[in-house]
């Protein structure tokens, strides 16, 4: 049965694909198409927003150097979330604390995160940000929220650096302020309410990522405005539900123009795995979704204005970025 829906799927979004390729809009409707304001500019909060969405980094498995690997911060006030720690993410939230002025990136407060799932490009900077943002004091241990096996993994973790450990408790580094903020505070969750406290307020969203048991989106109501992350997610009707008029959706995607050139055993993957332009405008609609931001783009050869283009050619209509590393929305 599993087999024949994957089957099903591969072969309706081969058919959406090729639908959307042949509807691309006339030269003058793509002139007017291209005049709009698409940039990251457009999305940008306003001046007294107390939740602001940061990206981290919007990067895939491939090993782009303009792209850290997945994660995003929602910073409210002086507090900040992390979704996903894919490889670069604690120099991306320095990077973010010294250059956007954002004082809640500052590595001594990165102790909270949230993982959507358990692929290793979501999960590669999980030593980094255990370690490295103890080893320069910070004062809490990292509160880690995941699917299961988050704690085995956080485990293997702490054993796989044992010997550091035991030379900066034991060696001659002061640590006697934050001695035990190496061990993580883990929480794993088959979905449902994750966090609520001062005025913030987190679910964990069950998604569909082929064939991973958990996959989570997570929603985030702060004091001014409600966040909608997809983690990596082919099309879920439980993210229209949990979107449902929020403020911003920021959603993963694929080219659906190179989805073809794609070998076939590549397709039947991302078939399943990910969401086409097509798909996501669908989504984004009926979610009500007040603005869209496009991140972990697997791009096979186009650019943000392709996935652009390709998302109004698909049917949405409303505020649209394609993320870069460190944009605020």
């Amino acid at each position: 049965m599993a087999d024949s829906h994957r089957r099903a799927r591969v072969a309706l979004c081969l058919l959406l694909m090729g639908a959307c390729t042949r509807a691309q809009p006339p030269a003058a409707e793509a002139e007017a198409e291209a005049d709009r304001p698409d940039d990251v500019t457009v999305l940008a909060p306003a001046p007294g927003t107390r939740t602001r969405v940061v990206i981290l980094g919007t990067g895939t498995p491939n090993a782009d150097p303009e792209r850290s690997g997945p994660s995003v911060a929602v910073v409210v006030d002086d507090r900040s979330f992390i979704f996903d720690a894919g490889p670069g993410v604690v120099r991306r939230a320095a990077q973010a604390a010294r250059d956007l002025d954002l004082p809640a990136l500052d590595v001594t407060r990165l102790d909270r995160l949230f993982l959507t799932h358990l692929h290793s490009d979501h999960t590669t900077g999980l030593p980094d940000l255990l370690l490295g943002p103890w080893v320069l004091d910070r004062p809490a241990p990292l509160s880690v929220v995941g699917p299961p096996g988050t704690r085995g993994m956080m485990t293997a973790i702490v054993n796989g650096w044992s010997a550091d450990i035991d030379m900066r408790i034991n060696g001659l580094e002061p640590r006697d302020a934050n001695r035990d903020a190496y061990l993580p505070v883990v929480s794993e969750t088959t979905g449902g309410l994750v966090y609520e406290e001062d005025g913030v307020r987190i679910e964990a969203i069950p998604v569909t990522h082929g064939d991973w048991e958990h996959a989570f989106a997570y929603r985030i109501e702060g004091p001014d405005r409600t966040i909608v992350i997809s983690g990596d997610a082919s099309p879920s009707e439980s993210i229209v539900a949990a979107c449902d008029g929020c403020d911003l959706l920021v959603h993963e995607v694929y080219s659906g123009e190179r989805f073809v050139t794609r070998p076939p055993e590549w397709q039947a993957y991302h078939a399943v795995f990910h969401t086409s332009p097509v798909e996501l405008a669908d989504i984004a609609t009926r979610a009500r979704a007040g603005s869209l931001v496009l991140y972990h783009q697997l791009y096979w050869g186009t650019d943000d204005e392709g996935l652009i283009r390709e998302m109004r050619a698909a049917g949405w209509s409303g505020p649209l970025a394609s993320a870069r590393d460190l944009a605020v929305y």
